[in-house]
């Protein structure tokens, strides 16, 4: 277990050389809030509620999902990738750990990072330039710890069977490309899944995509409450567990051939 820590504490100290990244990155990330915040302020002009959203409910929306975009590296995550590329993946697999916790134990350091530089400021900025609200549920905030750990896992198990595609395909820019679009249609972040038509929605709710930014959004805004939270964790649970395992599938499918470029 200390191993796994110590390699926490690497992937935040890694992400944290970068600062200059979290700061730009942050700067654009409230840019674009401030952009889909009065996009959804027009919208509101014609009605006062969508989908059980309230204008005060999406703007909460728009700068929390700004800030979790780099907490779930929805845009882009790829060590994993780059060591098959570069051949350091050989001696990754040659080292006394499981490689799949890993790489989820500076997953995990890379996200509290992120948490810190990325995702706090733009929601900051959004609180005072629009008077988003904190929650003043206590059961909310004990809540949203295992919601946001559970979306973090989530993110990664899909993320790591993403960058192993990169044993068969090489170059991992083209998966990258879709990932990113199928991550930001279904994971409610352009659009809260609330506000999805029927139908659509209920399955919407039910995919990992949601388990990584839709449901810690609606138990922050309180959308969830008593056992719905808890069935909404244990959805986050699951899907976690199930990515996790396919991560293992498609790791020793990987395996059965391995090849090392630029070795």
């Amino acid at each position: 277990m200390r191993l796994y820590w110590e390699l926490a504490r690497c992937g935040y100290r890694r992400t944290a050389i970068y600062r200059t990244a979290a700061i730009s990155g942050a700067i654009t990330n409230t840019f674009f809030g401030f952009l889909r915040a009065y996009m959804f302020i027009a919208l509101y002009e014609a009605r006062g509620e969508v989908g059980g959203y309230t204008l005060a409910d999406t703007l909460a929306f728009t700068f929390i999902t700004q800030g979790m975009a780099a907490l779930i590296g929805l845009w882009g995550w790829w060590p994993i990738a780059e060591s098959v590329q570069d051949g350091s993946v050989a001696s990754d697999l040659s080292r006394p750990y499981d490689y799949q916790f890993a790489w989820m134990a500076q997953d995990y350091g890379r996200a509290l990072y992120q948490f810190v530089a990325r995702s706090a400021p733009p929601f900051v900025v959004g609180m005072v330039a629009f008077g988003i609200t904190l929650p003043g549920d206590p059961l909310i905030w004990l809540a949203l710890v295992p919601t946001v750990i559970l979306s973090v896992g989530v993110s990664y198990g899909w993320r790591f069977c993403l960058n192993l595609s990169t044993f068969w395909w090489t170059d991992h820019r083209g998966t990258a490309g879709i990932a990113m679009m199928i991550g930001m249609l279904f994971s409610g972040f352009l659009v809260p899944i609330a506000m999805w038509p029927d139908g659509l929605r209920e399955i919407g709710y039910l995919s990992p995509f949601a388990a990584m930014v839709a449901i810690p959004i609606d138990v922050f805004l309180g959308k969830l409450s008593g056992t719905d939270v808890l069935a909404a964790l244990a959805l986050q649970a699951f899907w976690l567990v199930a990515l996790l395992a396919l991560g293992r599938l498609v790791l020793s499918a990987a395996l059965h051939k391995l090849v090392v470029q630029g070795g």
